[in-house]
């Protein structure tokens, strides 16, 4: 047993069991990776693999077993290697972002360039997903950090700590209706169609709970997981937009208007998480401390801990 063949039990599940898709994850062929899961389960002496015919379909009971110890091995092969980067090339590394696309376009470029400014040879990574699949990353080993809403703190395996708090407004093209009131009501918003996040986010079950207590059925006619993409389609008059205050910037989107939103619906909060037992290397610290100056060292490493 080798860890390429643990790292290939988790890039199957990884992939839907798609041996094509895995073979090129891996950089290698399907014959190969026939060969190489053949060859693991012979040495187990067991099948990790569910099949239909030629097809893998899922993991066995004892698949499922493998895959959590295949996933803390190749974490703790990682977290090795960190500790010896950390020592050997204190100032150089990567550090790789999974979070949404309202935090990484409005939330992170001031951190992001601070960060770039003092460690230029750690490469940076950005990816972008909804926060199921920015927590998956993290936990795969993919990203070293989620940044997302309270949501990802219900995965067992991540650290999470509070970043800061936010609310929404609604956006329109200018002179709509909607912006000459200024404390809008749900009812007032539930006239006009609405465009808003898709209901991946946890911020979008927010918006949904606060219409459902007042017996309201809010007409949402588009959902998208982009900010940018919710503000184009109500500037060519789709409808109205929910969204994100700081997604709003006053200098660029010039052709529409504003009105807060914020004592309609409950506050968000944005959290950073890691995999618990993470090696955290020093810029790794200063990335978190910098994008909230109210986490210290000492409450990353409890978290951490837990």
């Amino acid at each position: 047993m080798n860890l390429k063949q643990l790292q290939l039990v988790c890039e199957m599940v990884k992939n839907g069991y798609n041996v094509s898709r895995t073979a090129e994850a891996l950089f290698s062929t399907q014959p190969g990776i026939s060969t190489q899961l053949k060859s693991l389960e012979d040495e187990l002496n067991v099948k990790l693999f569910k099949r239909k015919g030629k097809r893998i379909t899922g993991l066995s009971e004892a698949g499922e077993r493998v895959l959590v110890l295949a996933e803390d091995t190749l974490h703790n092969v990682k977290t090795i290697k960190q500790i010896g980067l950390e020592h050997s090339s204190k100032d150089s590394g990567q550090l790789s972002i999974a979070t949404t696309h309202t935090q990484a376009r409005y939330a992170l470029p001031a951190v992001i360039k601070k960060f770039a400014e003092n460690y230029p040879n750690v490469k940076l990574q950005i990816h972008q997903g909804n926060p199921i699949q920015i927590s998956e990353m993290v936990i795969h080993g993919e990203a070293d950090f989620a940044i997302a809403t309270e949501s990802i703190a219900q995965y067992e395996k991540l650290a999470t700590l509070p970043v800061y708090k936010w609310n929404r407004c609604i956006v329109a093209p200018k002179n709509h209706p909607i912006l000459k009131i200024k404390k809008p009501t749900l009812e007032d918003i539930s006239k006009y169609p609405i465009v808003t996040y898709d209901s991946a986010f946890t911020g979008r079950s927010i918006i949904d709970s606060a219409f459902s207590q007042e017996s309201l059925t809010p007409n949402i006619v588009l959902t998208a997981i982009d900010s940018d993409v919710i503000k184009t389609y109500v500037e060519i008059g789709l409808g109205i937009g929910l969204l994100a205050n700081m997604a709003y910037d006053e200098d660029l989107d010039i052709n529409l208007g504003r009105v807060d939103a914020s004592h309609l619906f409950n506050d968000s909060t944005t959290c950073i998480g890691f995999r618990k037992g993470q090696f955290i290397r020093e810029y790794m610290y200063d990335f978190i401390q910098w994008f909230s100056h109210n986490l210290t060292r000492d409450m990353v490493i409890e978290a951490n801990q837990q």
